[in-house]
């Protein structure tokens, strides 16, 4: 039950948060729990203080010298979708080098 309720409150975070998997993986090393990362959203009056996203990770760098990236996953097109056959492309007017004046 404590194992569903903890992987709530991480998805709640990374919800209201707007971070990644990396992010997320980025503030467990450093022992942050979810109450925290919800704690220090900034409010519309704190304009000085950094996201959520940025805060963890400079203290990640900070701490240990690198910020775990991510690759971007590339999404393929869903294969129910008929693929529309491509035209092939006709020159009807197509001038040759022979046809040229000079």
């Amino acid at each position: 039950m404590a194992k569903k309720q903890n992987a709530q409150a991480w998805a709640e975070a990374k919800k209201r948060c707007r971070l990644n998997e990396a992010d997320i993986k980025m503030a467990k090393e450093l022992g942050m729990t979810p109450k925290s990362l919800i704690k220090n959203i900034p409010a519309p009056t704190q304009q000085w203080k950094a996201s959520v996203k940025v805060w963890v990770r400079d203290l990640y760098e900070t701490k240990f010298g690198s910020v775990i990236k991510t690759m971007p996953v590339r999404r393929e097109e869903p294969n129910n979708k008929p693929k529309q056959q491509e035209k092939p492309i006709v020159h009807e007017n197509w001038i040759d080098d022979e046809d040229l004046p000079f």
